[in-house]
This record gives structure tokens, C-alpha cells and sequence, in this order.
């Protein structure tokens, strides 16, 4: 963790150890989320941790940067198993979040940004949706290594701060990636690594490298209202077919093997294939 802290135009400016590595902890939760403070305990072990998120509940914001967010940055001290952080809330979204921590919070340049634990598997195409995973790609695209780690849950946790999830096997197997991307230099390609662990993970569960689904994980639902004039919001249910998917996917891996998924993300979202050939069959 930080050590030591003193104030600059109301600002705290932490001292840190050169020695270790420094680590960005940020989640789309909240500031508040127990997630949060399972993953920062688990780092805390590695390096020094600085802690650095929304300060509500920011889920489904991706990588979106929002003009009307107030960037107004708060730090608080929170006490996690007796221990006392400070740890700072932002206004605005995760990937705002992240980027007010390195260019006004952080003394020195974060050797790894982690986001999670997340209440909620963040699977295929919804990544772009997630804003654990936007977070992850926000700092995956200003140079570093970046990890985004979720834990599979309920639905009806994934808006909560529930104390009835437990996530010590997340935060063991966050701290493992964390040490493997501090650790190895990874092929240029990989951006991020996104992590998802199955709610029956224990320390002992095997983990496998997988690639996105094709499928819509998550299916949107029609507001149910009288009106257009009534404020809701379009819901959403887990809708994955099983049955059908392919070996190596995240879906599978994590939910048919229920072993953790470690899937290597690029910000390189060019269709793979061959461009010449494309551009041929476009202008015959």
C-alpha cells in the first residue's frame, strides 16, 4: 500500500517505495464494493496498491468517457479487515477513473492496472459493454499492462455490495495474473488479459487460456411500462446456449468446464481477415 501522506493544496501526495511494484486497483462497482477490497487486500501483497474508482455504481459504462461527469476526485479512508486505506473516489466512469488516477492521483506511472473483482461474469461480446473490462482497455490503451477480473454471480448481486459473496478464490486468482503480467513481457498483441472465475472457484481450480464466444451472452429485455413518459431502463437476462458452444470459448471454459477463463484481449478490433482479398471482393 501507500505509505505515508501529506497535503498539497488539499491534495494528499503518497510517498511510495521504489522497490515494489506500483499497482492501480480501480472496478466499475464502486468505491464501496466489497469486490473492490478483496482484490486490493490480494495486491497488496505484491506491491503498493492505490486504490481509485467510481464513486457510485458505474456498471454497463465500457470504456465510455462521459462529458458530464463532474471529475470531482475524494479522498477517503476505509478500514478493510483493520487495516486503513486511503483510497480515492472519482466522479465519473471507470475509465475516467483511471485516467484521473494516473494523471492526477499517482505520483509515478502504475507498472499494472487491475479492475475487478466484479460482481458478474463479463463474457463475449459484452466486453465492450463492461465497464471492468472498459477500465482494463482505458489503460491497456495509455501503454500498460492491464487485468480485468470478474466473478461469476447471480444476477440479482450484480448491482449489490452483498456481503454473501465470497470472493477469496477471485482475489487469489487476481493476484496470480497480476504477478504473471508484472512478471513476463507478453506478446505485443495481448492488451489486456480478462479473467473470469467460475462461483464455485477454489484456489485449487484450473484455469485455461480461451477466446471471446460468438455468442450475445447477456439478451436485453423490453421495459415493461404503461407509458413512454414512465423512466425505466431496457433490463437484460442471461441467455447462453450451452449446448451449442464451442469448446475454448470463455462461455465454455467457464461454465461447462467451470474452470477459470483467461482470455487475452487486443484494442485491435480489425476483422481478421485478408484485406487485400476484401477490398478485391468489394470493388468486383
Amino acid at each position: 500500500r501507500a505509505r505515508g501522506a501529506t497535503l498539497r493544496s488539499g491534495v494528499p501526495l503518497l510517498f511510495y517505495s521504489m522497490e515494489k511494484p506500483q499497482i492501480l486497483l480501480t472496478n466499475d462497482d464502486g468505491i464501496q464494493s466489497p469486490g473492490l477490497w478483496a482484490a486490493a487486500e490480494a495486491l497488496s501483497a505484491l506491491g503498493y496498491v492505490t486504490v481509485a474508482a467510481p464513486r457510485e455504481q458505474s456498471s454497463g459504462m465500457g470504456r465510455s468517457l462521459p462529458g458530464t461527469s463532474d471529475g470531482i476526485i475524494r479522498p477517503e479512508t476505509l478500514t478493510v479487515h483493520g487495516q486503513a486505506w486511503t483510497v480515492y473516489a472519482v466522479g465519473g466512469s471507470p475509465a475516467q477513473a483511471v485516467l484521473h488516477a494516473i494523471l492526477e492521483i499517482m505520483p509515478q506511472k502504475p507498472d499494472l492496472v487491475v479492475s475487478g473483482i466484479n460482481y458478474g461474469e463479463n463474457i463475449g461480446s459484452g466486453v465492450t459493454i463492461s465497464g471492468t473490462v472498459g477500465a482494463a482497455m482505458e489503460a491497456a490503451a495509455l501503454g500498460y499492462k492491464a487485468l480485468a477480473v470478474s466473478l461469476e454471480t447471480d444476477q440479482k448481486y450484480h448491482l449489490s455490495y452483498s456481503r454473501e459473496i465470497d470472493f477469496s478464490a477471485a482475489a487469489q486468482f487476481t493476484a496470480k495474473f497480476a504477478r504473471l503480467l508484472l512478471d513476463k513481457q507478453f506478446p505485443e498483441d495481448i492488451h489486456l488479459l480478462k479473467v473470469e472465475i467460475p462461483s464455485d472457484a477454489t484456489e485449487e481450480t484450473p484455469w485455461e487460456v480461451s477466446r471471446l464466444t460468438h455468442q450475445r451472452y447477456y439478451e436485453p429485455l423490453k421495459p415493461e411500462r404503461a407509458s413512454w413518459d414512465v423512466a425505466t431502463t431496457v433490463g437484460y437476462r442471461e441467455a447462453a446456449r450451452l449446448e451449442d458452444e464451442s469448446e475454448g470459448t470463455d462461455a465454455y471454459v467457464m461454465r461447462v468446464r467451470r474452470n477459470v477463463a483467461v482470455t487475452p484481449l487486443s484494442l485491435d478490433m480489425t476483422s481478421r481477415v485478408d484485406l487485400f482479398d476484401l477490398e478485391k471482393f468489394m470493388r468486383a
